[in-house]
């Protein structure tokens, strides 16, 4: 416990700008919970793969489906990852119809296959009826779903993320920058959160 404390000491409240407005379909949780979790994220990074499939499972459990959490998804597509991009602007596009979730499960579920032979769209078609598969390759190119993801990285790039997935879990001013979140200091995770509810 002493070696959680320190760490929690060494994470000092990073007063940056606002994380701003907050697509809704890419909210988890209560909107009027009292700690709130950013979420920077690269679909085809193998580590925000561990997150979503392991560590977010976990904090829905606990803390997001208890009304304590509300989580919110940005897009982070390093520049390292050729298909991130494009799956980043899919998934902000299935969000306009209610189906982001869905499709960022199968993103990751399938992360190995479209990362490697590029086809993403083939990951996400099956989630989607053929009228939404439809509406999603309509909007995928436009402007203003590439303007979206763009936001995102901008705000990361604002927030200083270096690096996916990176959380920064706040409640009013107090807001601390967490990269790495996973299975491994997920109690560290837990302490600064349980700490924000007091």
């Amino acid at each position: 416990m002493k070696l959680y404390t320190a760490a929690l000491a060494v994470l000092v409240p990073c007063l940056a700008a606002s994380l701003g407005d907050v697509d809704k379909a890419k909210i988890l949780g209560n909107p009027s919970a009292p700690v709130r979790i950013d979420l920077f994220s690269d679909f085809q990074c193998p580590a925000c793969k561990i997150f979503h499939e392991q560590s977010l499972p976990v904090l829905v459990r606990e803390y997001i489906g208890t009304g304590k959490v509300m989580f919110v998804s940005h897009e982070f597509p390093l520049p390292m990852h050729p298909y991130s991009r494009q799956a980043a602007n899919f998934a902000t596009a299935a969000a306009h119809i209610g189906k982001y979730q869905p499709v960022v499960d199968a993103l990751f579920r399938n992360q190995n296959v479209w990362g490697t032979n590029g086809k993403v769209w083939d990951t996400v078609a099956p989630v989607l009826t053929a009228a939404e598969q439809k509406k999603v390759q309509e909007m995928a190119n436009e402007a203003a779903i590439v303007g979206e993801v763009q936001q995102d990285v901008q705000l990361g790039t604002t927030e200083q993320v270096k690096e996916t997935p990176t959380i920064i879990i706040s409640r009013g001013s107090r807001r601390y920058p967490f990269p790495g979140p996973g299975p491994g200091n997920y109690p560290l995770m837990r302490s600064l959160i349980d700490s924000l509810l007091k």
